[in-house]
């Protein structure tokens, strides 16, 4: 950088005037220095190996998409994608980690409704804020819940149940996997639509909770599609309705929760999907997106999504953050007119 030439002062002017030019000088250096570098890093990514924090126990449906997922960004990306399973505190400690990594696109997080709804459930307690903390890549899928009853229940449709359940306050009970859950939050949204409390009973997961509903001891739940077909062919529940947009295709004769006066249920449904730190370069999240687009497209993806009844969405970045903003207002909303209470045991 050329200097002006110096007025004609006193020598102390001089001098300092000279330290002044000579400390812009550096700090103009070190911001291009730093863009360079910045540049560069972004360009040459990944240049090492991608880890893929996971907030659940290997071999449930989050990690099982994760790793299908992983896989073929490996390929694309010609870098691994390690998934790393941190289970544990509802999926908090996994997120934390991931919220405190830095912005480089090299830890990222594969997470569910429970981002959303245990910063709303125990306000800072939760270590993170979902809203600012991380920048969305992409809803990967979801898993949609489908309303089950008992095979010789009483309601053999959902307006049957409704009836009922409008009648007095309780006379419906559902069963949840626990108090704050997917299950749990779709019944209670439920019944705020309905305006009329339902009673919950929440079990420590949802095999005990279905087992309830099964013997008729609990009305109905909403459950996750994954694994309901083989107790819908062996006569043990009965499908009221599907949280879905559109008909399953295996279950063709059951209506949607739309079709029977609930527009728009299906985004109760838990949903999977990618996110990195705050801050993340742009270049570096579009690269993410199109990677992981790429994978969700293949035909043989898809496939394996649909075996555990997976719902491909696979939505933009811009899209993805919308739907986080309209999924925490939701829960927000039900929580509150619910009163629903973290389960901490």
């Amino acid at each position: 950088m050329p200097y002006p030439s110096l007025p004609s002062k006193n020598p102390i002017q001089k001098r300092q005037l000279s330290r002044s030019l000579l400390f812009i000088s550096l700090v103009y250096l070190i911001i291009v220095v730093q863009f360079l570098s910045t540049a560069h890093a972004v360009e040459a990514y990944p240049s090492r190996p991608i880890r893929l924090v996971v907030g659940f126990a290997a071999g449930g449906p989050t990690d099982v998409i994760a790793r299908v997922i992983a896989k073929e960004m490996s390929e694309t990306l010609a870098q691994p994608v390690v998934v790393d399973n941190k289970a544990g505190a509802s999926s908090m400690i996994a997120t934390r980690e991931v919220r405190n990594s830095p912005a480089d696109g090299y830890t990222l997080l594969f997470s569910s409704l429970g981002m959303n709804v245990n910063p709303i459930l125990l306000g800072e307690a939760a270590g993170y804020n979902p809203k600012t903390d991380f920048t969305p890549i992409s809803n990967a899928a979801n898993l949609p819940l489908v309303a089950v009853t008992a095979y010789n229940s009483p309601f053999q449709s959902m307006q049957d149940l409704l009836t009922l359940a409008k009648s007095k306050p309780e006379a419906v009970s559902f069963a949840s996997s626990g108090s704050g859950g997917s299950g749990h939050l779709a019944a209670e949204l439920l019944a705020t639509l309905i305006k009329q409390k339902m009673l919950h009973i929440p079990y420590k997961g949802n095999g005990p909770a279905l087992l309830e509903v099964m013997s008729g001891r609990v009305d109905f739940m909403f459950y996750p599609i994954i694994g309901i077909a083989d107790n819908v062919a062996a006569k043990r529940v009965n499908i009221l309705a599907v949280g879905t947009a559109k008909r399953l295709p295996q279950f063709p004769d059951k209506p949607t929760m739309s079709e029977i006066g609930f527009p728009g249920f299906e985004e109760t449904a838990p949903w999977v999907g990618m996110l990195a730190p705050a801050k993340t370069a742009p270049a570096i999240v579009d690269k993410l997106y199109s990677a992981m687009n790429k994978a969700l497209a293949k035909p043989e993806v898809r496939t394996q999504l649909a075996k555990l009844g997976a719902v491909v969405v696979a939505d933009t970045p811009a899209e993805f953050q919308a739907f986080l903003k309209r999924d925490y207002e939701r829960w927000e909303n039900v929580i509150k007119a619910a009163a629903v209470k973290a389960d901490l045991n």
